[in-house]
């Protein structure tokens, strides 16, 4: 775990072995509920869009791929609170990342441990829901 105090910005390297292709064709609003305990979709508002319900509140949520993953931004966020979930590129190219900013240089102790809570959250969901054991995601995609 890697923890800025001048940028807020975070880092978790998941073990989890997948391609860009299964990211992007997996990681769909649709499918939030299985990725995250804090992250649920409410309403589809578009092909890379809705309306998510989150700890902090509700929030458009935009889907923007990138090359070697997927961003997520909450749209009203007062904090820009965005995130990346990519494969194949460092600083871990074959394992998951996931890259967390927010547009603050300080926040309460309180927030910064609700924010290791969600990515705690959807580290536990990228390991489940890319478990070859349990099949979520079909093989070979």
């Amino acid at each position: 775990m890697f923890f800025n105090f001048r940028h807020m910005e975070f880092f978790r390297t998941v073990p989890v072995h997948t391609t860009v292709k299964q990211l992007n064709e997996h990681l769909i609003p649709e499918r939030f509920d299985e990725l995250s305990a804090q992250l649920f979709c409410l309403e589809k508002t578009a092909n890379t869009n809705c309306r998510v319900g989150t700890i902090w509140g509700e929030f458009t949520l935009n889907r923007t791929q990138i090359n070697g993953g997927l961003r997520f931004s909450l749209v009203e966020c007062p904090n820009g609170l965005c995130w990346s979930i990519t494969s194949g590129y460092q600083p871990s190219p074959k394992d998951v990342v996931i890259h967390l900013i927010l547009n603050r240089t300080a926040k309460n102790p309180e927030f910064i441990e609700e924010i290791h809570e969600f990515l705690d959250s959807m580290e536990v969901g990228l390991k489940q829901f890319f478990d070859p054991e349990k099949l979520s995601v079909p093989q070979g995609m």
